[in-house]
């Protein structure tokens, strides 16, 4: 029973989008914008508690919420982690073993609203702000993101043009607005004029209409070297964002998996990502 509800839950969701739409439009697109930079996972598990736990380090403030980040000391150059969508640092860790025997300095943060971090909302601009918050405190030579965390790297970079950070690794990152907001009409299927607040809600939000945020446009401005890793049949992000990214993006390389998923979180892909930054 649980599970059919939850099956017909986004629908209904969207129904009452759609009706109150009618009658209270800026409240609707309001909705429907709170609703979409909610996640609704990716608080630490009982099972990632230990990993986490061992490795906390400073919590800085952000927008009055507390962020909890973490650190694994090494000599070498400090990486920052940047992890996904309803994830959480716990994510890395087979990653940072593999940092760990090369002896790099590695930093992670939990995002807002995930893990142990305050919050209820994220998207990549507020991510990119707190992003740079932590940019600010340890001056990382690399930055290894992984879907929107693998957003907010190219957007962070595209708006704050940190010289500091020597190389980007992009994993499986989605690249355009538009195509994202059209999958979120499909699943609540919400009429045109109800996106259509919408976009004008996240235009007052965040600065920018849904064909104007994107990354293989933001992609353009980066003059770093950067590795992007992208799955074939990845079923969250498809492959012709990173195709897209790599395009626009004249000093990338892309690395196309098969079966290693969106996670892309294996052996072959971490001796990838060290060659990459080792070179």
């Amino acid at each position: 029973m649980k599970k059919k509800f939850q099956k017909y839950l986004p629908k209904i969701i969207g129904m009452q989008l759609n009706s109150q739409h009618l009658i209270q439009p800026q409240k609707a697109a309001s909705k429907a914008f709170y609703l979409f930079c909610s996640p609704r996972r990716g608080r630490v598990k009982p099972e990632q508690e230990d990993f986490l736990n061992n490795a906390k380090a400073e919590v800085f403030n952000f927008q009055n919420k507390k962020i909890q980040t973490y650190r694994w000391p090494g000599s070498k150059k400090r990486i920052l982690l940047v992890h996904g969508w309803e994830s959480n640092t716990h994510r890395w860790e087979e990653f940072i073993k593999k940092l760990q025997k090369e002896d790099y300095d590695i930093f992670a943060f939990d995002a807002p609203a995930h893990g142990y971090s305050e919050g209820k909302i994220i998207n990549v601009p507020l991510y990119a702000s707190a992003l740079q918050e932590m940019i600010n405190q340890i001056t990382p030579s690399i930055i290894v993101g992984h879907s929107i965390g693998a957003m907010t790297t190219v957007f962070h970079q595209h708006q704050y043009n940190n010289n500091n950070v020597e190389k980007l690794v992009l994993l499986g990152p989605p690249s355009e607005l538009s195509s994202i907001m059209d999958d979120y009409q499909k699943i609540l299927k919400l009429k045109p004029r109800v996106m259509k607040s919408l976009e004008d809600y996240f235009h007052q939000q965040l600065g920018y209409r849904f064909k104007e945020f994107s990354i293989a446009k933001f992609a353009k401005t980066i003059r770093q070297p950067g590795l992007i890793i992208h799955d074939e049949y990845d079923k969250i992000a498809p492959i012709s964002a990173s195709k897209a990214i790599n395009n626009e993006w004249k000093n990338s390389k892309l690395i196309i998996t098969e079966g290693a998923g969106h996670s892309l979180d294996n052996d072959f892909i971490h001796k990838n990502i060290l060659n990459f930054i080792n070179n």
